[in-house]
């Protein structure tokens, strides 16, 4: 059918456009809808409850009405109310209100349902389904009138405003209802996941782990009063019995009453929130492996259970929206094919076979550019995922405050074949020369252009329904050179538009505007023979029996890592053995690369392999090739849906270990409710601990990213809406305590404005305004940011300071609020305003994972991912790691500048820290190891600008890395010259350490060359995981990762394609290299201790 449009309507009543040859005569011949489904459900019976009463009884009014199945729930409401007007009910109420003024609510299982799409056809709705298993004839639905907020519900909605930093009930910025549509949806699964949940599971949350662990049989447990010995395959209920059997004769000494026994009781660690409760045994508890990591001792303190109910989450006003809500029919029900016309009332894309087109009107923009003389054109490209389906372009006209096209842009795809995700995409371009606005087309392709502002629009809303009619878009400024652009990449996915309508380049467009609405449908019945679903498309091809010519070919394809581009021959290969693919998971990113998503055939095909293969589900978890299909590359709901399923296996572990990225991936979702951000949700509600990260990660990208600021807002209100209020208390003393610091970091910045040192004035200045802010109504506590099983009590002021840095950080330290705390230290924080820390949280995170990998092949290599988090727009906390020095102090306090040369200081602070021989011996082995997980680490990610003063050492000899400001090949250059000129560092004095120098071995550097190569090939093995998290970053608005260029650096230090001898030879090479030119590493770091070198110029390295 070719389905005819108009380009504006203004009559409002429904009108039938469907139009074919010799059509009165067809209709007249047209036989009534003959599916079997439609003849079930061509008339619905429904007795509606009306909100009105009649005088004489004081029970509800009532309707039965025969509901047309394929009427919307609007029109529904229309029709009801037209009878109760008709019947002369209540006169008054009908003629004053309209329908809109009502909702409709129906009961499922005991929980009202409100129908709230009014869009929606009728007989998709989730109570119709319900009714029919239950084998009623009659449905029943309310009429009510549309509740309004109670005072107690809006103070509830700004408080959480408060905490999320953004108003989700503002919808001046949008031209659709998507965000309000979402928050209600978003209301079923937090009820679920709410009644599921374990309440003193949730109130305590054990921190479980699956990290392999050493040979270790038993353990010591230290409670303040005792000691005991228990195994460590006992659970914490098992300890807690062992505890109270030693006991049993000191219960009055330890004022343990007699009618109180190791149920009434819990474990929680000394000092921290953290509790070993639960049914795991107590090898598996986190911070039980890090104190046997540690050789730390384990104290425990014996409490009773916290109170569930501190977790009391807000009753809510709303009724829970229809499962099915924004949900489409089927095809054949929304064909119009042999169907009565006159009974049309939604169509199915499906059967519009014309050309999709749009009208460009023109642009309008309160202030030009400086450069009048400009000449523009407007450039709309249809885009699913990043595969381009087709592009048109308007001519080139002289760039005024206005500029009118009026003119029809027609696309060589076919409505029927528009996706769901599709987006159009229009960017107003500038001609580098001056043209001629009568520039034919075909000259103007070859003039070179830049991009000025873009804006998207998705072509299929968030129910499934055809955009149609006029849209002013608010169009999104492209950054200047000397601007941040480090996130254009995701930014200009976004389908939000510029909310500063003020100032902002308004695009006025004419999208083809159909008297019904068009809908996409949800599926297509099979019709071919036997059932099974296959056409000439998606099946014969698809079963082809592969011949071996072409086998080495396609194993070759599947076996190259995620960075290498498909070749049109590759993915017709892929595409024509399809059904091949489906036998092996790891194909899939590379097959579902290969779908033409501008046909619907292909879609259609597709979407049926993947319901009918059961390979993926039954296949072991492989995290980067999940986490592979949530990339931006990927925008199909169904192959996003499929990876999610996959991740719903991880452990709570494994998804704080990923949280980031998949927090990032959020932003490739076409619309705001998708699989991932209901699985965030869910597992953020299960877990205070992923709940805490994920409301820090949502607050920081509400604060920096404008594009991205409702789809996380919205998902944010979510989780704070049922994470409860203990958790909503201690987000909001977080972010009390984060807005104070920072006003008071401002203020000292404007004090000693571009200043690298800190008078004493200045820190006075500081210590006198923090003395102020405790007095004054800071929090008493508060959960550490970075690490929420700690909690910070009052400042120490006078070990306060401001550092010696261009952006001022505050170096604050804060006491410990637990009383039960072992630690005479303070919690050491800094506070930083003007970086931003999302690279330095990406590095460390990768440092996590790395660290996970090489535990797998039993490397305890001794990393230490500092805490470090960012708290909004270029704000945030960093750890201060205790007993921790930089190599530069060590150096700097002995011989000053000089000490850089000095190969023997470094061995001499260690030896002075230890006790004795043994612990020094400890100190070194510790320093061997960290030292090869440090230099392998760096040397993959191509971290670069080391020097001695972000180079760290605890006093037990770990040494560490901070600052990860130059990743991925990107260093920084003096002079001119690099000061990166090795692999990764590795000075003379670091190598005496080891107690080598020159060219000579010892044990200790043997060992480090063995650890060095066993690192490097753990790592290789995992090469796909780490290049996919890497370009799942490529979006966040890091100025070193934003193009796949980037992450090709990756691909040559992992020595990709290379056998494992070579690569094995490749890094011992990497390490004698550091040992020829150690000395200019010594070098550089002179250069820093002596001139202070802080800045430089970002340059390439080759």
């Amino acid at each position: 059918f070719n389905l005819f449009s108009i380009s504006y309507t203004t009559d409002e009543d429904l009108h039938s456009v469907v139009h074919r040859e010799e059509n009165r005569r067809r209709r007249r011949k047209m036989k009534a809808f003959t599916s079997t489904f439609s003849v079930i459900m061509d008339q619905i019976s429904i007795e509606f409850v009306l909100p009105t009463s009649t005088k004489s009884s004081r029970s509800p009014d009532t309707l039965l009405l025969e509901v047309a199945a394929n009427w919307t729930v609007e029109q529904v409401k229309a029709q009801v109310w037209l009878r109760a007007v008709a019947s002369n009910l209540c006169p008054e109420f009908y003629q004053k209100f309209s329908p809109d003024h009502c909702i409709l609510l129906y009961q499922k299982k005991g929980n009202w349902c409100e129908i709230y799409d009014k869009h929606q056809v009728f007989q998709t709705l989730d109570c119709i389904r319900y009714w029919k298993a239950l084998k009623k004839d009659v449905g029943k639905i309310h009429l009510t009138c549309r509740p309004q907020p109670s005072e107690d519900s809006v103070r509830y909605q700004r408080y959480l405003n408060y905490l999320i930093g953004y108003d989700v009930t503002d919808v001046s910025n949008v031209h659709d209802d998507e965000l309000e549509f979402t928050r209600r949806k978003l209301f079923s699964p937090r009820r679920i996941e709410l009644s599921d949940r374990d309440p003193k599971l949730y109130s305590m949350d054990p921190w479980i782990t699956s990290k392999p662990l050493p040979d270790i049989s038993c353990l010591t447990v230290s409670t303040a009063s005792q000691t005991i010995k228990v195994s460590i395959d006992d659970t914490p209920v098992q300890v807690l019995q062992t505890f109270f059997a030693k006991i049993a004769n000191k219960r009055a000494l330890l004022g343990i009453p007699d009618d109180m026994c190791e149920a009434d009781y819990v474990l929680r660690v000394c000092g921290r929130e953290e509790y070993i409760y639960g049914n795991h045994p107590v090898r598996d508890f986190h911070w039980i492996r890090q104190c046997l990591k540690n050789g730390e001792e384990i104290h425990l303190v014996l409490e009773s259970a916290p109170n569930p109910e501190q977790d009391q989450v807000q009753r809510e006003d709303w009724a829970q929206v229809d499962d099915c809500t924004g949900v489409a029919g089927t095809h054949e029900q929304l064909t119009i094919e042999e169907k009565d016309h006159e009974r049309v009332f939604t169509i199915s894309l499906w059967d519009c076979s014309r050309k999709f087109r749009v009208k460009v009107l023109g642009i309008d923009i309160p202030t030009l550019p400086r450069n009048p003389e400009l000449i523009v054109f407007v450039e709309a490209s249809i885009f699913h995922g990043q595969q381009l389906l087709a592009q048109e372009r308007t001519t080139s006209k002289a760039f005024t405050e206005e500029v009118l096209w009026n003119t029809w842009l027609e696309f060589n795809i076919r409505i029927r074949d528009l996706p769901k995700g599709s987006r159009l995409s229009l960017q107003v371009n500038v001609l580098y020369h001056s043209v001629t606005p009568s520039l034919t087309r075909r000259h103007s392709l070859l003039t070179k252009s830049r991009l000025l502002y873009y804006v998207n629009l998705l072509l299929v809303d968030h129910r499934s329904l055809l955009r149609q009619g006029e849209f002013i878009l608010h169009m999104w400024k492209m950054p200047e050179k000397t601007e941040d652009n480090s996130s254009v990449n995701a930014d200009k996915l976004t389908s939000a538009t510029n909310p500063d309508k003020a100032s902002s380049m308004a695009l006025a467009i004419l999208l083809d505007k159909y008297c019904y609405p068009v809908a996409l449908p949800k599926s297509r019945e099979s019709k071919e023979p036997g059932g099974d679903g296959r056409s000439a498309e998606g099946g014969e091809r698809g079963l082809r029996e592969m011949p071996n010519h072409l086998r080495k070919q396609f194993e070759a394809i599947i076996e190259t890592d995620p960075l290498h581009h498909l070749s049109p021959e590759d993915k017709e290969l892929l595409w024509h053995f399809r059904q091949e693919c489906m036998r092996h998971p790891s194909a899939y990113p590379k097959l579902l690369s290969s779908v033409r998503w501008g046909r619907q055939e292909a879609v259609l095909a597709t979407h049926r392999l993947l319901e009918r293969s059961t390979v993926w589900d039954r296949s072991p978890l492989d995290v980067g090739l999940a986490m592979q299909l949530l990339d931006c590359h990927y925008s199909d709901a169904n192959v996003r849906s499929m990876a999610v399923r996959k991740l719903e296996t991880l452990g709570d572990d494994d998804v704080l270990r990923y949280l980031l990225q998949l927090v990032q991936a959020v932003k490739f979702e076409p619309y705001h409710d998708s699989a991932l951000a209901r699985f965030l949700l869910k597992r953020a509600l299960r877990s205070k601990r992923i709940g805490h990260f994920l409301f820090w990660f949502l607050r920081s990208e509400i604060a920096t990213s404008m594009h991205y600021q409702q789809r996380y807002a919205v998902l944010l209100e979510a989780y704070l809406r049922g994470c409860g209020d203990d958790m909503l208390q201690d987000f909001r003393h977080q972010v009390e305590m984060t807005e104070a610091l920072q006003k008071v970091t401002r203020e000292i910045k404007t004090m000693s404005a571009e200043k690298y040192d800190v008078s004493a004035q200045v820190v006075f200045q500081l210590r006198q305004k923090l003395e102020n802010l405790q007095t004054s109504g800071l929090p008493e506590s508060f959960r550490v940011p970075y690490d929420p099983g700690l909690r910070a009590g009052a400042l120490v002021i006078e070990q306060c300071k401001v550092m010696a840095s261009k952006k001022k950080p505050l170096w604050l330290q804060f006491k410990r609020a637990d009383p039960t705390t072992r630690s005479s230290d303070t919690i050491g924080i800094i506070f930083k305003d003007g970086d931003d820390l999302r690279q330095d949280m990406l590095i460390l995170q990768i440092l996590l994972i790395m660290e996970s990998i090489w535990e797998e092949e039993s490397l305890d290599l001794s990393l230490l991912p500092y805490g470090c988090i960012s708290t909004g727009n270029k704000i945030g906390m960093i750890e201060i790691v205790k007993d921790a020095t930089t190599i530069a102090n060590i150096q700097q306090s002995v011989v000053g500048s000089t000490g850089a040369f000095k190969d023997e200081i470094l061995n001499q602070w260690l030896q002075d820290k230890c006790v004795n021989e043994e612990k020094f011996q400890q100190a070194v082995e510790r320093f061997v190891f960290s030292c090869g997980g440090y230099c392998v680490a760096t040397y993959v990610l191509g971290v670069g600008d080391r020097h001695n003063d972000n180079i760290m050492i605890t006093e037990s000899g770990n040494l560490f890395h901070i600052d990860f400001g130059h990743i991925l090949g990107n260093y920084k250059s003096f002079l001119g010259i690099s000061k990166e000129r090795v692999p990764f560092v590795l000075t003379p004095d670091f190598l005496y350490v080891m107690g080598t120098s020159g060219k000579k071995s010892s044990p200790h550097f043997l060992k480090f060359q063995d650890v060095c190569v066993r690192a490097y090939l753990a790592l290789r093995h995992h090469t796909n995981l780490l290049i996919i998290l890497f370009s799942m970053m490529l979006m966040t608005g890091m100025p070193q990762l934003t193009s796949k260029e980037d992450i090709e650096y990756i691909r040559e230090a992992l020595t990709v394609g290379h056998p494992e001898e070579e690569a094995q030879r490749h890094l011992l090479d990497q390490i004698e290299i550091c040992r020829d030119k150690g000395w200019t590493v010594q070098f550089n770091w002179f250069l820093h201790l002596v001139l202070g070198i802080k800045q430089g110029v970002e340059k390439r390295s080759a």
